[in-house]
Protein backbone atom coordinates (compact mmCIF):
# COMPACT_ATOMS: atom_id res chain seq x y z
CA UNK A 1 0.00 0.00 0.00
CA UNK A 2 1.34 3.43 -0.95
CA UNK A 3 1.84 5.85 1.92
CA UNK A 4 -0.33 8.91 1.42
CA UNK A 5 1.08 12.44 1.42
CA UNK A 6 0.71 14.79 4.36
CA UNK A 7 -1.31 17.89 3.51
CA UNK A 8 -0.65 21.14 5.35
CA UNK A 9 -2.15 24.46 4.37
CA UNK A 10 -3.10 23.26 0.89
CA UNK A 11 0.37 21.82 0.17
CA UNK A 12 0.75 18.07 -0.34
CA UNK A 13 4.04 16.75 1.07
CA UNK A 14 5.15 13.20 0.23
CA UNK A 15 8.46 11.85 1.59
CA UNK A 16 9.70 8.29 1.29
CA UNK A 17 12.76 6.02 1.24
CA UNK A 18 10.79 3.37 -0.64
CA UNK A 19 11.44 3.65 -4.37
CA UNK A 20 8.25 1.75 -5.26
CA UNK A 21 6.21 4.33 -3.34
CA UNK A 22 8.03 7.21 -5.01
CA UNK A 23 7.51 5.71 -8.46
CA UNK A 24 3.75 5.50 -7.89
CA UNK A 25 3.60 8.98 -6.35
CA UNK A 26 5.44 10.52 -9.33
CA UNK A 27 2.82 9.18 -11.75
CA UNK A 28 -0.04 10.25 -9.51
CA UNK A 29 1.38 13.74 -9.01
CA UNK A 30 2.07 14.47 -12.67
CA UNK A 31 1.13 12.24 -15.63
CA UNK A 32 1.71 8.47 -15.95
CA UNK A 33 5.47 7.89 -15.98
CA UNK A 34 7.93 5.02 -16.12
CA UNK A 35 10.45 5.54 -13.31
CA UNK A 36 13.60 3.44 -12.80
CA UNK A 37 16.39 3.41 -10.23
CA UNK A 38 19.70 1.54 -10.34
CA UNK A 39 20.05 1.46 -6.57
CA UNK A 40 16.57 1.41 -4.98
CA UNK A 41 18.03 0.28 -1.65
CA UNK A 42 19.53 3.71 -0.97
CA UNK A 43 16.76 5.76 -2.55
CA UNK A 44 15.11 8.79 -0.93
CA UNK A 45 12.65 11.20 -2.49
CA UNK A 46 10.26 14.00 -1.69
CA UNK A 47 7.47 15.70 -3.67
CA UNK A 48 5.82 18.86 -2.37
CA UNK A 49 2.93 20.09 -4.49
CA UNK A 50 0.30 22.81 -4.59
CA UNK A 51 -2.42 22.90 -7.25
CA UNK A 52 -3.77 26.31 -8.21
CA UNK A 53 -6.39 26.61 -10.95
CA UNK A 54 -5.10 23.61 -12.95
CA UNK A 55 -1.49 24.73 -12.46
CA UNK A 56 0.53 22.13 -10.55
CA UNK A 57 3.54 23.65 -8.79
CA UNK A 58 5.92 21.07 -7.33
CA UNK A 59 9.24 20.91 -5.58
CA UNK A 60 10.92 17.55 -6.21
CA UNK A 61 14.09 16.35 -4.49
CA UNK A 62 15.45 12.83 -4.81
CA UNK A 63 18.44 10.61 -5.43
CA UNK A 64 19.54 9.01 -8.69
CA UNK A 65 16.77 7.76 -11.00
CA UNK A 66 15.39 8.09 -14.54
CA UNK A 67 11.95 9.10 -15.78
CA UNK A 68 10.39 8.20 -19.12
CA UNK A 69 7.17 9.27 -20.75
CA UNK A 70 6.54 6.52 -23.30
CA UNK A 71 4.14 6.44 -26.29
CA UNK A 72 2.11 3.75 -24.49
CA UNK A 73 1.67 5.94 -21.42
CA UNK A 74 0.74 8.94 -23.55
CA UNK A 75 -2.24 7.08 -25.03
CA UNK A 76 -3.79 6.77 -21.55
CA UNK A 77 -4.69 10.46 -21.35
CA UNK A 78 -6.11 13.08 -23.68
CA UNK A 79 -5.13 16.26 -21.80
CA UNK A 80 -2.02 18.00 -23.08
CA UNK A 81 0.28 19.69 -20.60
CA UNK A 82 3.56 21.51 -20.70
CA UNK A 83 6.00 20.90 -17.86
CA UNK A 84 8.49 23.58 -16.98
CA UNK A 85 11.52 22.60 -14.91
CA UNK A 86 13.81 24.87 -12.93
CA UNK A 87 16.95 23.12 -11.72
CA UNK A 88 17.64 24.29 -8.16
CA UNK A 89 20.48 21.95 -7.18
CA UNK A 90 22.25 19.02 -8.77
CA UNK A 91 21.85 18.42 -12.50
CA UNK A 92 19.54 16.63 -14.93
CA UNK A 93 19.44 15.63 -18.57
CA UNK A 94 16.20 16.28 -20.47
CA UNK A 95 15.68 14.52 -23.81
CA UNK A 96 12.77 15.24 -26.16
CA UNK A 97 12.23 15.75 -29.90
CA UNK A 98 15.81 14.66 -30.72
CA UNK A 99 17.22 17.39 -28.49
CA UNK A 100 19.09 17.17 -25.20
CA UNK A 101 19.37 19.80 -22.48
CA UNK A 102 21.82 19.37 -19.62
CA UNK A 103 20.39 21.48 -16.80
CA UNK A 104 22.53 23.01 -14.07
CA UNK A 105 21.31 25.08 -11.09
CA UNK A 106 19.30 28.05 -12.31
CA UNK A 107 18.61 26.60 -15.78
CA UNK A 108 15.06 26.29 -17.13
CA UNK A 109 13.60 23.91 -19.73
CA UNK A 110 10.16 22.97 -21.04
CA UNK A 111 8.77 19.66 -22.28
CA UNK A 112 5.47 18.40 -23.69
CA UNK A 113 3.61 15.55 -21.97
CA UNK A 114 1.93 14.63 -25.26
CA UNK A 115 5.24 13.50 -26.75
CA UNK A 116 7.83 11.04 -25.41
CA UNK A 117 10.56 12.40 -23.20
CA UNK A 118 13.21 11.23 -20.74
CA UNK A 119 14.74 12.78 -17.64
CA UNK A 120 18.00 11.42 -16.25
CA UNK A 121 19.18 12.27 -12.73
CA UNK A 122 22.66 10.88 -12.01
CA UNK A 123 22.89 12.12 -8.44
CA UNK A 124 20.99 13.97 -5.71
CA UNK A 125 19.00 16.90 -7.05
CA UNK A 126 16.30 19.44 -6.28
CA UNK A 127 13.99 20.77 -8.98
CA UNK A 128 10.89 22.90 -9.34
CA UNK A 129 8.30 21.60 -11.82
CA UNK A 130 5.33 23.62 -13.05
CA UNK A 131 2.80 21.55 -15.01
CA UNK A 132 -0.03 23.38 -16.75
CA UNK A 133 -2.54 22.84 -19.59
CA UNK A 134 -1.19 24.00 -22.92
CA UNK A 135 -4.24 26.22 -23.41
CA UNK A 136 -2.95 28.58 -20.70
CA UNK A 137 -0.29 29.91 -23.06
CA UNK A 138 -1.26 32.54 -25.60
CA UNK A 139 1.16 30.85 -28.00
CA UNK A 140 0.44 27.95 -30.37
CA UNK A 141 1.53 24.61 -28.90
CA UNK A 142 3.21 23.79 -32.23
CA UNK A 143 5.42 26.88 -31.90
CA UNK A 144 6.35 26.08 -28.32
CA UNK A 145 7.31 22.64 -29.62
CA UNK A 146 10.42 24.28 -31.10
CA UNK A 147 11.60 24.98 -27.54
CA UNK A 148 11.25 21.56 -25.92
CA UNK A 149 14.52 20.30 -24.39
CA UNK A 150 16.15 23.67 -25.02
CA UNK A 151 18.24 25.01 -22.14
CA UNK A 152 17.33 28.49 -20.95
CA UNK A 153 20.58 29.29 -19.22
CA UNK A 154 20.85 30.74 -15.74
CA UNK A 155 21.75 34.42 -15.58
CA UNK A 156 21.15 35.18 -19.26
CA UNK A 157 18.42 37.59 -20.39
CA UNK A 158 14.86 36.81 -19.39
CA UNK A 159 15.71 33.40 -17.84
CA UNK A 160 18.02 35.24 -15.46
CA UNK A 161 15.05 37.35 -14.32
CA UNK A 162 12.40 34.64 -14.30
CA UNK A 163 14.46 31.89 -12.64
CA UNK A 164 14.75 33.65 -9.26
CA UNK A 165 11.00 34.34 -9.25
CA UNK A 166 10.27 30.66 -9.85
CA UNK A 167 12.75 29.60 -7.18
CA UNK A 168 11.09 31.92 -4.68
CA UNK A 169 7.78 30.21 -5.51
CA UNK A 170 9.37 26.82 -4.84
CA UNK A 171 10.85 28.00 -1.55
CA UNK A 172 7.56 29.53 -0.46
CA UNK A 173 5.15 27.07 -2.04
CA UNK A 174 2.80 27.53 0.93
CA UNK A 175 1.99 31.03 -0.36
CA UNK A 176 0.16 29.46 -3.28
CA UNK A 177 -2.49 28.21 -0.86
CA UNK A 178 -3.37 31.79 0.13
CA UNK A 179 -5.97 34.04 -1.53
CA UNK A 180 -3.36 35.47 -3.92
CA UNK A 181 -2.10 32.04 -4.97
CA UNK A 182 -4.09 32.01 -8.20
CA UNK A 183 -2.55 35.26 -9.33
CA UNK A 184 0.96 34.22 -8.35
CA UNK A 185 0.66 31.00 -10.36
CA UNK A 186 -0.73 32.79 -13.41
CA UNK A 187 1.93 35.50 -13.12
CA UNK A 188 4.51 32.72 -13.40
CA UNK A 189 2.81 31.40 -16.56
CA UNK A 190 2.68 34.93 -18.02
CA UNK A 191 6.40 35.43 -17.39
CA UNK A 192 7.21 32.08 -18.98
CA UNK A 193 5.04 32.95 -21.99
CA UNK A 194 7.03 36.16 -22.43
CA UNK A 195 10.27 34.18 -22.30
CA UNK A 196 9.01 31.70 -24.89
CA UNK A 197 7.74 34.45 -27.20
CA UNK A 198 11.10 36.20 -27.02
CA UNK A 199 12.98 33.00 -27.79
CA UNK A 200 10.69 32.11 -30.69
CA UNK A 201 11.27 35.54 -32.15
CA UNK A 202 15.01 34.97 -31.93
CA UNK A 203 14.72 31.53 -33.54
CA UNK A 204 12.53 32.74 -36.40
CA UNK A 205 13.23 36.41 -36.99
CA UNK A 206 11.43 36.36 -40.33
CA UNK A 207 8.84 38.89 -41.39
CA UNK A 208 6.19 36.18 -41.45
CA UNK A 209 6.91 35.06 -37.89
CA UNK A 210 7.05 38.65 -36.65
CA UNK A 211 3.67 39.36 -38.25
CA UNK A 212 2.12 36.27 -36.62
CA UNK A 213 3.45 37.39 -33.24
CA UNK A 214 2.06 40.92 -33.69
CA UNK A 215 -1.32 39.53 -34.67
CA UNK A 216 -1.55 37.27 -31.61
CA UNK A 217 -0.56 40.18 -29.37
CA UNK A 218 -3.16 42.41 -31.04
CA UNK A 219 -5.83 39.78 -30.44
CA UNK A 220 -4.80 39.44 -26.79
CA UNK A 221 -5.00 43.21 -26.32
CA UNK A 222 -8.44 43.50 -27.95
CA UNK A 223 -10.30 40.45 -26.62
CA UNK A 224 -12.76 42.72 -24.81
CA UNK A 225 -13.96 44.17 -28.11
CA UNK A 226 -17.08 42.23 -29.22
CA UNK A 227 -16.39 43.44 -32.78
CA UNK A 228 -13.06 41.61 -32.91
CA UNK A 229 -13.31 39.38 -35.97
CA UNK A 230 -11.07 38.28 -38.87
CA UNK A 231 -11.94 41.31 -40.97
CA UNK A 232 -11.05 43.75 -38.19
CA UNK A 233 -7.83 41.91 -37.35
CA UNK A 234 -6.75 41.77 -40.99
CA UNK A 235 -7.52 45.46 -41.53
CA UNK A 236 -5.50 46.44 -38.45
CA UNK A 237 -2.46 44.72 -39.96
CA UNK A 238 -3.01 45.83 -43.59
CA UNK A 239 -3.36 42.29 -44.89
CA UNK A 240 -6.19 40.38 -46.55
CA UNK A 241 -8.43 38.05 -44.56
CA UNK A 242 -7.17 35.25 -46.80
CA UNK A 243 -3.60 35.97 -45.71
CA UNK A 244 -4.72 36.09 -42.08
CA UNK A 245 -6.50 32.73 -42.32
CA UNK A 246 -3.40 31.26 -43.93
CA UNK A 247 -1.21 32.31 -40.99
CA UNK A 248 -3.45 30.56 -38.48
CA UNK A 249 -3.91 27.53 -40.74
CA UNK A 250 -0.14 27.02 -40.60
CA UNK A 251 -0.44 26.91 -36.81
CA UNK A 252 -3.16 24.26 -36.93
CA UNK A 253 -6.09 26.44 -35.95
CA UNK A 254 -8.42 29.18 -37.22
CA UNK A 255 -8.66 32.86 -36.35
CA UNK A 256 -12.11 32.50 -34.79
CA UNK A 257 -11.10 29.44 -32.78
CA UNK A 258 -8.02 31.22 -31.43
CA UNK A 259 -10.03 34.30 -30.39
CA UNK A 260 -12.73 32.18 -28.75
CA UNK A 261 -10.20 30.00 -26.92
CA UNK A 262 -8.30 32.98 -25.54
CA UNK A 263 -11.53 34.68 -24.40
CA UNK A 264 -12.77 31.54 -22.67
CA UNK A 265 -9.42 30.99 -20.96
CA UNK A 266 -9.43 34.52 -19.57
CA UNK A 267 -13.00 34.06 -18.35
CA UNK A 268 -12.10 30.79 -16.64
CA UNK A 269 -9.06 32.40 -15.07
CA UNK A 270 -11.14 35.27 -13.65
CA UNK A 271 -13.90 32.96 -12.41
CA UNK A 272 -11.31 30.82 -10.62
CA UNK A 273 -9.77 33.84 -8.88
CA UNK A 274 -11.11 34.15 -5.29
CA UNK A 275 -10.25 37.87 -5.35
CA UNK A 276 -12.83 38.39 -8.13
CA UNK A 277 -15.63 36.45 -6.41
CA UNK A 278 -17.71 39.61 -6.03
CA UNK A 279 -17.93 40.18 -9.80
CA UNK A 280 -20.99 38.84 -11.57
CA UNK A 281 -20.41 36.06 -14.08
CA UNK A 282 -22.06 38.15 -16.78
CA UNK A 283 -19.70 41.04 -16.03
CA UNK A 284 -16.67 38.80 -16.42
CA UNK A 285 -18.02 37.35 -19.67
CA UNK A 286 -18.66 40.83 -21.08
CA UNK A 287 -15.19 41.96 -20.00
CA UNK A 288 -13.76 39.41 -22.43
CA UNK A 289 -16.10 40.06 -25.34
CA UNK A 290 -19.04 37.71 -24.65
CA UNK A 291 -22.25 39.73 -24.83
CA UNK A 292 -24.77 36.86 -25.00
CA UNK A 293 -24.73 35.24 -21.53
CA UNK A 294 -26.50 32.06 -22.65
CA UNK A 295 -24.13 31.58 -25.59
CA UNK A 296 -21.17 32.14 -23.30
CA UNK A 297 -22.43 29.58 -20.80
CA UNK A 298 -22.88 26.93 -23.51
CA UNK A 299 -19.41 27.54 -24.95
CA UNK A 300 -17.82 27.51 -21.50
CA UNK A 301 -19.38 24.18 -20.50
CA UNK A 302 -18.54 22.60 -23.85
CA UNK A 303 -14.90 23.69 -23.47
CA UNK A 304 -14.22 23.01 -19.78
CA UNK A 305 -16.91 20.42 -18.98
CA UNK A 306 -18.06 22.66 -16.13
CA UNK A 307 -20.45 25.58 -16.03
CA UNK A 308 -19.20 29.09 -15.16
CA UNK A 309 -21.13 28.95 -11.89
CA UNK A 310 -19.44 25.64 -10.96
CA UNK A 311 -15.99 27.14 -11.51
CA UNK A 312 -16.99 30.21 -9.48
CA UNK A 313 -18.38 28.07 -6.63
CA UNK A 314 -15.18 26.01 -6.48
CA UNK A 315 -13.10 29.19 -6.29
CA UNK A 316 -15.23 30.58 -3.46
CA UNK A 317 -15.03 27.31 -1.57
CA UNK A 318 -11.25 27.13 -2.05
CA UNK A 319 -10.84 30.72 -0.93
CA UNK A 320 -12.94 30.09 2.18
CA UNK A 321 -10.98 26.94 3.05
CA UNK A 322 -7.64 28.71 2.64
CA UNK A 323 -8.65 31.63 4.85
CA UNK A 324 -10.06 29.38 7.57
Amino acid sequence: MIAGPVTRGGVSDFTTHDFTEFRAAASESFVPLQVRCNNPGRFAGRIRMAEVDEIHVSEVSAREHTVERTPELITRGDRRYFKLSLQISGSSLLIQDNREALLQPGDIAVYDTARPYSLVFDDDFRMMVVMFPQTLLDLPAESVGQLTAVRFAHGEGLPGMIGPFLEQMANGIERLSGPTGTRLAHNAIDLVTTMFASELGALSPTGHQALATRIRRYIEDHLADPQLDPAAIAAAHFISTRHLHGIFREEGTTVSTWVRTRRLEHCRRDLADPLLADRAIGTIAARWGFIDAAHFSRLFRATFDRSPSEVRAAAIQTGSAKSA
